[in-house]
């Protein structure tokens, strides 16, 4: 198969026949349940988040959500959290801490969604907060990037021990089109710009800006998710072998060397 260029794997990750956060966990994990609602007034349905189990260990896991039908997609700002939804993902990673369970994130959002109510909101602050919280928590947290992973509103779930991604997938401070607009005023150059930020699984694997990438099959969801737990099965065992001190040590040793 021919090395695709920059844009053309941005156009796959936003592809709507891209596999989805609901169906990897349906593929994936036995008995999920969903916990809702972040404790301070709001449940975000762009995070998608709760209780499951993964070859017979608890684990909590965590989705982006860009919804299936048209009223579901505005409903969830297409996959852009609000300030809620960041903070419902807090509260179920400091829930799995408290309980020694693994977290496996699932990512695909163009960004946090940038309202006037989500600012307002604190949109910042709840983004800055994941970052943190994950940062302490003394259980593994792996993030699978499985579409778009834009700016903070990807970073604030990709903060943990390792993150993966899948063949077309993306990883970037912010959209080409944004990057085009702002270094050449002119968005239409969004493919250029894709080539320029190196937004792609293989620049990023160069540069070990993160662990490995993840085969995809575009017209096989079901194998595409097998290979992401065979990836889940390996690293989750290698990484629950570490102490908690050790474990936040190469946390830390990671996000130092950027």
């Amino acid at each position: 198969m021919a090395k695709l260029s920059a844009a053309e794997i941005v156009a796959k990750a936003r592809s709507d026949q891209k596999i989805t956060g609901k169906e990897i966990i349906n593929y994936l994990f036995d008995d999920f349940m969903e916990l809702h609602g972040d404790r301070c007034g709001s449940d975000d349905p762009a995070i998608v988040g709760g209780l499951a189990s993964f070859h017979g260990q608890a684990v909590t896991v965590i989705t982006t959500d860009r919804g299936a039908t048209t009223a579901e997609k505005v409903a969830k700002h297409f996959g852009s959290p609000m300030p809620g939804g960041y903070r419902k993902a807090v509260r179920l990673i400091k829930q799995a801490d408290k309980f020694h369970r693994p977290v496996v994130c699932f990512v695909n959002t163009a960004g946090a969604f940038p309202s006037k109510e989500a600012e307002e909101g604190g949109q910042g602050e709840a983004i800055a907060q994941s970052i943190l919280q994950i940062s302490q928590v003394k259980v593994p947290v792996i993030t699978v990037i499985y579409g778009e992973g834009g700016s903070g509103g990807a970073l604030a779930l990709a903060c943990g021990d390792e993150v993966w991604m899948l063949d077309y997938a993306t990883y970037s401070i912010l959209s080409p089109e944004g990057f085009a607009s702002i270094l050449w005023k002119d968005a239409s150059r969004a493919d250029e710009a894709a080539a320029v930020m190196q937004m792609t699984p293989e620049a990023l694997l160069k540069k070990k800006v993160i662990e490995g990438i993840i085969e995809e099959d575009e017209s096989n969801h079901q194998r595409t998710a097998g290979n992401i737990a065979r990836v889940l099965a390996d690293r989750l065992a290698a990484l629950e072998k570490l102490s908690p001190q050790e474990l936040l040590a190469r946390r830390q040793a990671r996000y130092r060397k950027f």
